[in-house]
């Protein structure tokens, strides 16, 4: 599980806006571990980190 570190607009999830401390991703939304990956680390087109995840939490999205 992960949650929201920097506001942000989701085009993968219909446009969906993002605040700081949400759910991601959010309810019924399915995330690959590609985005997760591009979402929690520097390697995407802004640069910026977006999401971290929560301690203690498995990650099994595919």
């Amino acid at each position: 599980m992960y949650k929201v570190i920097r506001k942000f607009k989701d085009l993968k999830h219909d446009g969906h806006t993002y605040q700081i401390g949400d759910v991601y991703p959010k309810e019924g939304a399915e995330a690959t571990k590609a985005r997760l990956k591009e979402l929690s680390t520097p390697k995407n087109k802004y640069e910026k980190i977006y999401i971290e995840e929560i301690a203690g939490t498995p990650d099994d999205k595919g």
